[in-house]
């Protein structure tokens, strides 16, 4: 995943990985990723064509949009998805397949919520986990879900938050095993000496999040749901039963859900009130049993607490996927390389002669306040985005709140609809320039 924050508070970061920022105007393929390499087959549903009618259209087949429609399918509803490019073509199918528990702005939202917030923001927290885990076993999702996560500790600071973190968990009576591992115990079991400790969550694991997408899409495609691919929406006509228009088609229907994050500019509403953050993965060829034991023997997600992050993984096979912020906004698979390659080394020099096969990188939507958006473009036409690095979390409990919210149960929606997104002044013109300024900003907060 991408991980990171542009906001003015630190807390726990995830790892989620994402395509560039695309006006999406024309179909673009899968981006040269380890996943789209190694996925479950290839998505092929057609295009939309002709005037389609439904109860809900959902504008987006990235974990929001796919859990949305799971969620509605499951409920009766007449559901249709509308996704610009493939099936997961976005951050759902590029990210760093970290589930971490979580919830980006959870201090915001406890100063919104006020009474009984802690409890009802902790239940936001593992909400999309839960989600993950039944649709994976109920709908027999090959996406090679495995537990197991390390928050490593770099400074004496991190091990002290790792510590209220631990308290947290206890005092929640958190069901998995989690606890504080010293600086051996961690060389341990990732295989280094960059950190000074972590704390082991048997709650927060893996996966690999372009074959969830794939699961998820046949998932709900079973339960009665239509996706249309390659069918960039041009435009949204608002009427008592909006339009949703592409190219060569359209749905009309009572609801729409957009669920496009940071890939589509259909709503002025929502131009300007999210960051569009880089960031990067790389993976290696496949390591030997020997490399394997010495590094990850116990098939860890490893993050580390920074700003400027990074975090890494073994893949199903084996390599080692190892991701970061950078300050790049291009896609040119040298390039990413060039960046990530020395900061990997600091971490692993024992895989100085390992080729690594794959680079790639995307966006993530990162309002400043760092609180996921939802609200309302009109009565019916509602929108969810901007996760700051936890998505494959959070987009699941998004979705389930989306499906409620059509259905018209509105309170777990109106916690995140009442706080007011914060408009970035120019970011159309100047969020390159706006980006690069926040992380040499965060470069220095990690110095600290």
């Amino acid at each position: 995943m991408f991980r990171g924050s542009l906001d003015f508070s630190h807390s726990q970061h995830l790892p989620i990985t994402i395509a560039a920022v695309i006006d999406m105007t024309a179909a673009q393929p899968h981006t040269g990723s380890y996943y789209a390499a190694s996925s479950n087959g290839s998505t092929d549903y057609a295009p939309l064509t002709g005037a389609k009618n439904a109860d809900v259209c959902v504008i987006g087949a990235g974990f929001t949009g796919l859990a949305t429609a799971l969620f509605l399918a499951e409920g009766g509803y007449d559901v249709h998805v509308v996704e610009a490019n493939r099936v997961g073509w976005g951050a759902s199918g590029r990210n760093g397949g970290q589930m971490i528990g979580g919830i980006s702005g959870a201090a915001a939202l406890t100063r919104s919520l006020g009474r009984n917030a802690e409890a009802i923001v902790w239940e936001l927290r593992w909400a999309g986990h839960e989600i993950i885990r039944e649709w994976v076993a109920s709908y027999d999702i090959q996406c090679d879900l495995k537990s197991g996560y390390l928050d490593v500790a770099i400074k004496p600071r991190h091990v002290r938050a790792l510590q209220a973190n631990v308290e947290a968990l206890e005092r929640h009576d958190f069901p998995f095993e989690t606890r504080l591992l010293s600086k051996q115990e961690t060389q341990d079991r990732i295989g280094t000496d960059a950190y000074i400790g972590a704390l082991l969550n048997m709650g927060n694991g893996h996966l690999h999040p372009l074959n969830l997408c794939i699961g998820e899409a046949k998932a709900a495609v079973s339960q009665g749901a239509t996706i249309y691919e390659q069918s960039p929406v041009l435009r949204i006509e608002k009427n008592s039963k909006p339009v949703v228009v592409t190219e060569h088609g359209s749905v009309t229907s009572d609801f729409v859900v957009l669920a496009g994050n940071t890939y589509h500019f259909l709503e002025r509403k929502l131009q300007g009130i999210m960051f569009p953050v880089n960031s990067f993965i790389i993976a290696s060829e496949p390591l030997s049993p020997a490399l394997v034991s010495e590094i990850n023997p116990q098939d860890l997600a490893v993050c580390d607490p920074n700003y400027i992050l990074e975090y890494f993984r073994l893949s199903a096979d084996k390599r080692l996927l190892f991701g970061g912020r950078c300050n790049y906004f291009g896609s040119d698979p040298e390039v990413i390389k060039r960046q990530l390659m020395p900061r990997m080394l600091r971490i692993y020099p024992q895989l100085a002669g390992i080729n690594f096969e794959f680079a790639w990188g995307g966006t993530i939507g990162v309002p400043i306040n760092r609180v996921p958006q939802m609200g309302r473009i009109a009565n019916n036409i509602v929108y969810s985005q901007g996760y700051s690095g936890h998505g494959v979390n959070v987009t699941h409990l998004a979705g389930q709140i989306m499906a409620d919210t059509v259905a018209g149960t509105l309170e777990r929606f109106d916690i995140f609809a009442d706080i007011e997104p914060f408009t970035i002044p120019g970011q159309r013109l100047f969020g390159r320039q706006m980006v690069a300024l926040g992380m040499l900003y965060y470069k220095l907060k990690d110095k600290l």
